[in-house]
């Protein structure tokens, strides 16, 4: 029986494929949900969530390949963000993962790494785009979804790792 089981594909392996493949399909459909329901389902920041989930749910190389793919993937089957934007979306979920890591090895508290690598990661992503309209490369507003969106979907996911940790130690 042991050698029906292909030991590679089991355990965190097969977690992280199948997570994977929800992740490509969820923002596969974001554009095809956002025009049926009318409600714009990327101001509730679907790459970033599926990013954090992968933090903390996968691992942290499958968590750099998810924001390396996400945006471009995005890009490929809608068109949508531009090519600039998906550049800078794909940066700024890098540095998500990074700053996470990096805060990580110096701060044991994750709700305050994923609050603080969110922020980071956001600085750096406003200061380039600002450059990039200011170059007139890019056209649209510096801010397209309003902060206080963006402030709850960091406080939402960080209460999400403080609670999945809570239950965790549980």
């Amino acid at each position: 029986m042991e050698h029906v089981i292909n030991p590679s594909l089991t355990g965190s392996r097969t977690k992280t494929i199948l997570f994977d493949i929800l992740a490509v399909l969820f923002i596969y459909f974001v554009p095809v949900l956002s025009h049926l329901t009318a409600l714009p389902i990327y101001y509730f920041e679907p790459m970033r969530i599926l990013l954090i989930l992968a933090l903390i749910h996968t691992s942290k190389s499958n968590a750099v390949i998810l924001a390396l793919t996400l945006p471009a993937f995005s890009f490929a089957v809608s068109a949508h963000p531009s090519l600039i934007k998906t550049g800078l979306i794909t940066l700024e979920l890098l540095l998500n993962v990074i700053f996470f890591f990096w805060l990580s090895s110096v701060i044991k508290n994750r709700f305050v790494n994923i609050s603080l690598s969110i922020i980071g990661s956001k600085v750096v992503y406003y200061t380039f785009k600002y450059v990039l309209i200011s170059t007139a490369l890019l056209g649209t507003g510096l801010i397209s979804t309003p902060l206080y969106f963006q402030l709850g979907v960091i406080l939402l996911l960080a209460l999400y790792v403080l609670g999945f940790d809570k239950l965790k130690k549980a």
